[in-house]
Parts: structure tokens; sequence; C-alpha cells
């Protein structure tokens, strides 16, 4: 393993779709990308990670590679993205490529060719199972796109295996020549000057043997199965392997595993230099609910609820420590598989700014990896999205109709999608206060919030916006001591998250109000030592020892020891 040059890194996530389009088409394209680079240079983000830009049909938006040595026309081509590589290095930004190992599109030539029959070199390349007398598919499991994870081939009799939408089948991670073309993609890629793979549903490509069925479930029943498809033994093998063959040529290539359930225990295991699986992963575990007032009647998943603020302070701290061998884990608070940060768990209406800034200072200046969405710097919200059949989501329409049978409205329902579903995440970037917000002079794919201030335009030009403060955040982040610095919470009251960064004779303490009352903390420190205020949103008061926080304030402190 080399040397960490990712421990400094703060990731700057793209949704290639929603940033920029050049061509009028209303979808974003990698010329788009390159107009912008300045922009993002200017951040003090040093690399950006793009979702996927392969030959897609786009299902489940472009996550279906159909191509992964092709650029999708929506996007441009090769020459567009090799400009993109050339011209992101010269302002010293790395990129990162979302990697699909877990499946293809079926209309991959690999699947097209499984399809030909069991005897065709290529069927093993998927997972297929025969039918079974008085049963429609082979097992119980369900599939994360809902119903069964088994679909019948169109013209044969055997099923093929997909964990997620039909048009997805899963690839065969036990057929060696699987693990050998999958790295073979990787490294044509790396070669093109790729710094980066995120390694998208990696932990699914080990199924449990025989597929039995989910015994706490009637066989009739289609039940989500994730002990029998997540996290399984081989997994580690797999992409152990994976990593050794592509590290062969690309020694220094930084690999984040996405791994949503995995706990802080496998976290641990995936992410051991020992066996060089993942550099770092990302987990959906930080951010846990207060469930008590979700209607159990209707799936938890898709309602608003609270965070539960003591519980995400020990998921945090817990996650610092547990990770801080490796440099940390990953920080984000939103990404495009999940609500906008500041509509999550802000407050939109009346503290946006204030709320905006106060979560980035708490997050970012953790020890461990900043990963912000695009728009995120200048307190997007939610996309709103006011009809049913524009959602995407997998289960929204079974969700929609299951609240208006219990007699609920369509805008409690509506709300609900709107505060939950990834949808509300993908609206494009906010460049100015035109019609289209100055991302196309055409209608956008995806809709779009027209908003002045909450633009890139009007942001620049006020020394007070939420903009200039990321911009403070992550020059502070770049700070050894923000880096290499342990951390420690401090105990404080629920509404307040603080916590101490020390580095050698380097201290920090950082202050947040995650509420919109007033708060009071006692800083023992304060007395004793000299300090600088290093950054503070607006309203905070500090006197002697005494912290008042202001609704979603936030203090930084500097100190030498």
């Amino acid at each position: 393993m080399q040397d960490k040059w990712w421990e400094n890194t703060v990731v700057y996530q793209i949704y290639p779709k929603s940033f920029q389009d050049t061509d009028g088409d209303g979808i974003g394209d990698l010329k788009g990308i390159i107009q912008r680079l300045n922009y993002i240079q200017s951040l003090g983000v040093n690399m950006i990670w793009l979702n996927p830009i392969f030959v897609s049909p786009q299902v489940d938006n472009g996550y279906d590679v159909a191509n992964y040595y092709a650029i999708d026309d929506h996007f441009g081509t090769m020459a567009d993205m090799e400009k993109l590589i050339d011209e992101a290095h010269k302002r010293g930004i790395k990129i990162m490529l979302d990697f699909v190992l877990n499946h293809t599109s079926d209309q991959h030539p690999w699947f097209q060719e499984a399809l030909k029959g069991p005897e065709n070199i290529y069927r093993d390349y998927y997972i297929w199972q025969d039918p079974l007398e008085q049963r429609s598919v082979p097992n119980n499991w369900g599939s994360f796109f809902g119903g069964s994870v088994w679909e019948k081939e169109p013209k044969g009799s055997s099923f093929y295996f997909h964990l997620f939408a039909k048009e997805m089948p899963d690839l065969n991670w036990e057929n060696p020549e699987v693990r050998l073309a999958m790295a073979d993609c990787a490294e044509f890629w790396l070669n093109k000057g790729i710094d980066a793979l995120r390694l998208d549903a990696f932990i699914h490509v080990e199924k449990e043997n025989g597929f039995p069925d989910v015994g706490t479930a009637s066989k009739d029943e289609i039940v989500l199965a994730e002990n029998y498809y997540a996290n399984l033994p081989k997994v580690i093998d797999y992409m152990k392997e994976f990593s050794q063959r592509i590290r062969k040529n690309h020694p220094d290539v930084f690999l984040v595993g996405e791994a949503a359930s995995a706990s802080l225990e496998l976290a641990k295991k995936y992410t051991d230099p020992a066996d060089e699986v993942c550099d770092s992963v990302i987990t959906f575990r930080y951010f846990p609910e207060i469930e008590e007032s979700k209607d159990e009647r209707l799936p938890l998943s898709l309602q608003h609820g609270k965070l539960d603020l003591e519980k995400f302070k020990q998921t945090m701290s817990e996650w610092q420590k547990g990770l801080a061998a490796i440099g940390g884990p990953v920080l984000y608070w939103n990404n495009h598989d999940m609500a906008r940060a500041v509509s999550r768990f802000g407050d939109v209406e009346d503290y946006r700014d204030k709320s905006s800034k106060m979560l980035a200072t708490l997050m970012y200046l953790q020890k461990g990896i900043p990963f912000l969405l695009n728009g995120e710097e200048i307190g997007m919200k939610n996309l709103e999205i006011k009809n049913i059949d524009q959602f995407s989501l997998p289960g929204a329409d079974i969700f929609y109709q299951q609240a208006l049978d219990l007699g609920y409205p369509k805008e409690f329902a509506l709300e609900q999608l709107n505060a939950r579903s990834k949808d509300v995440s993908r609206g494009v970037m906010q460049w100015d206060d035109s019609n289209y917000a100055g991302f196309s002079t055409h209608r956008p794919w995806s809709g779009v919030n027209h908003e002045e201030k909450y633009n890139v335009m009007d942001q620049e030009s006020d020394a007070n916006s939420i903009l200039h403060y990321y911009r403070a955040v992550l020059r502070l982040k770049q700070k050894t001591v923000f880096i290499e610095g342990d951390f420690r919470l401090l105990e404080t009251n629920l509404e307040t998250y603080c916590y101490e960064r020390i580095w050698k004779s380097s201290k920090a303490i950082v202050c947040c109000n995650m509420s919109e009352n007033k708060q009071t903390i006692t800083l023992e420190d304060l007395t004793a030592q000299p300090y600088t205020v290093a950054l503070t949103n607006d309203g905070n008061i500090l006197q002697e020892n005494q912290l008042n926080l202001s609704p979603y304030g936030a203090v930084v402190l500097l100190m030498d020891l």
C-alpha cells in the first residue's frame, strides 16, 4: 500500500445529468463539467466523483451499464472524457468514477449472449435457477426495487437473478472470468488517467449457496433477504483479488466501497490495510431516526423522521474512533440516494443559511474524508415534486396508494416522499436565478428549483453567503489538526454537538447547535489558554468560558497547547 495521499482529499460529488448542460437538450454533459472546473477548484475540493457516465438505457440513471468502455451519448464522447481528465488534473483535481460491480444492464452484450441459452459461453456470467414445481419463482427473496429477485428469461424456462431492477441482472462473481473481466474494465479507465473508483454495491457480489428461503416468511411471501445477499464472507476474497489485480499497475488508486448496510466492524474489515480491499467505505448508518412518530402501517423508510440526536452522537463517535487508524470515515450529509442536507437535517424555512453553515462545520471538520453533493455548498434544498407519477423511487407509488387507503390526504403522502425520496436530491445545479437556473436553455430532465439567493451567482457576490462559508470550512480542513488530529466528542446537552481535535501542540474545539433554540456551553479550557475564533456563523457570543450559541450556531476555536 502506498502513502495515503487521499487523507487530505475533499470529494465533490457531481450528478452529471443535473450539473451543467451545454448542448441544450436539458441533460447535463461532460463539457458542462469542464466549463465549471474553475468554480469547482475555487471551492477547495481536490477530487470529483462522477455518477455513472457509461453507455446505459438509463433504467436506473446509469447504474445499469450496457458498455463499460464507452461514454453515453447523453454525456458526450470519449474525447470529452479525456479532456475532462486532462483539464481537471491541470487544476490539481483528481477524478473518481462510479464503477458498478454487482450487475450490468440486460442490454449489455454479455447478457444478450447469455440469453441465447445454457450452452453459450456467457451464460455463466450471470446467476440462473431452474423453475420449481408448484412455485412461481425459485425462492422467496425480495429485490431492493420490489418484487422477487428472480425474473424468467424471455424465451427459455430458467430464471435469472436481479437484486435491483429486472433490467439489471446480477453478475456471477463465482466465475473467475467475470472477476477478470471487471478488473479489465477498471484498468481501462485507470490507464486513461482516472485516480479513484467508487465500488457500487460491492457488498452484494456473493449470494448464499443453494438460495435457501428466508425461514421467517412463508414460501409465497417475497421478503428482503439481506443475510443471504449482503456482506457474505467471499465479498472480501473477491474484492481483495480485484484490488490486488488493478493495483499491480496502479498502486496508488483510491478505492471507496459503497457499503450501505455495513456495520462498523464490517467497515474495519473492508478497510483493513492488510487486505487492501478498500481504502474507505460509505455506510448509510450515520443517521438514526426517531421512529415513534411514524405510522407502522406504512414503510418506515419512506416516512420523514427526526434525527435521533443522542444515537447520532454515539454513532459518529464510534465511527470516528473505530476508523481513526485508516484516516477516519467518509464524512457526508447527503448524496444522490438521499434527500438534501438542509432539507433533511437543517431548517429550510427560518434558518436555511445558518443551518447549512452549521451542518458543514459539524461534519467536515471531524476526522475523515468530506464528500459534498453538488449544490450543497449553496444551500440547495430538495426538489419539490408535485405529482406521484414524477417519482422514480421504487415503491413510491405503492406507498402513495397505501397512505390514501389508510385515509391520509394525498398532500401527506407527497410530503413524505418529498422528504425521503432520492429523486428530490437530483434537481439541477442552481447557477443563477434565470428560468432554468443557468443549467440549460431547455427544460431540465429533472425539474428545477427557481430561487433568488440560493444560486452560485448571487452567493459569489455576498461575502456572508453559504458558498463563502463552505470555502472557509474547507480551507480549515486542510490544517493538519483537522486531518491528523485525534477526535474526542465533548459531553454537552442533547441539542449541541461539540468535539475536540488535537494534533501535537495544536488543538481545535468545534461547537454546533443542532436546534432552533439558543444554547449555552461551558468550555473550561478557554480561561487558561489563548485562542482564536477561526470560524463562526451569525449571532454567537463567547464570554470568558461561556459560549452562547444562537439557533443553528457554529463556532470553531483554535489554540496552541
